[in-house]
């Protein structure tokens, strides 16, 4: 287990489609970033000193700084107004993610802006702890919600350099073509989320299940390396080769 994993935080946004799986929001990754460089993640980030601050002060619960933490980061990352009372206008969203790129403290500029944070929206999904030797680790909870109404999502262009509203099948499909790179932790959970028909589906399929943290681990499968997880979280794959699994 590594010793000092970083603390994060990312969203699984939904948007239902009425004769399709729903749309995931999915995020691309500079190739020059240290972690996951060129794949296709979720939004979402480390949990900085600020969210614990602000979450203590909202009364959220013990996972609070990790939701604020989702919320503040696909705020920067996508330009999406997620879990803010009331829902922020779109010239205040701009200015909302302004300001957090340039520095301020999501805290204070909700207290400009006269809005309220509502961290209850986030349905927690799971959560990923990797131990792989030299590599940045995260320990990284992961949250469903839907996507706001008529919200447009649009790249940062630093750390990310595209995103794309697309199926989690579709998206695996797009992996196995060549034509995207999705790490380990990614591909499981996207097997896991191609199983709903729409996110209520996917809501009640995630309460059914315990919030355990994952850690992958290796086993010989008929001579065969594996990396695997657990088989009783809800997902339908739970090992591949080693030869074959791409970790951050």
């Amino acid at each position: 287990m590594p010793d000092d994993p970083i603390p994060a935080a990312t969203l699984v946004i939904f948007r239902d489609r009425p004769d399709a799986p729903p749309e995931l929001l999915m995020v691309e990754r500079a190739k020059a970033m240290a972690f996951a460089g060129g794949a296709m993640v979720f939004p979402g980030g480390r949990i900085d000193p600020g969210d614990h601050i602000l979450a203590q002060a909202s009364g959220a619960g013990e996972d609070g700084a990790a939701r604020i933490a989702a919320i503040r980061e696909t705020l920067e990352e996508a330009g999406l107004a997620i879990g803010l009372s009331p829902q922020p206008s779109p010239a205040q969203v701009v200015a909302i993610r302004a300001r957090l790129h340039a520095g301020e403290g999501l805290a204070a500029i909700l207290a400009d802006e006269r809005l309220a944070i509502d961290p209850d929206v986030l349905v927690p999904f799971a959560r990923w702890l990797p131990a792989h030797a030299h590599m940045r680790i995260f320990d990284t909870l992961f949250f469903l919600v839907r996507a706001p109404d008529e919200a447009v999502a649009t790249v940062d262009r630093t750390e990310n350099v595209r995103l794309i509203w697309t199926g989690a099948a579709e998206l695996l499909a797009q992996a196995d073509a060549g034509h995207v790179t999705i790490i380990y932790p990614t591909r499981r959970n996207l097997e896991r989320l191609a199983l709903y028909a729409d996110y209520d589906d996917a809501v009640a399929d995630a309460r059914a299940y315990p919030v355990r943290t994952i850690t992958p681990f290796t086993e010989d499968r008929d001579g065969v390396a594996h990396l695997c997880i657990p088989d009783d979280l809800g997902y339908p794959i739970t090992a591949e080769p080693m030869s074959a699994a791409m970790r951050g």
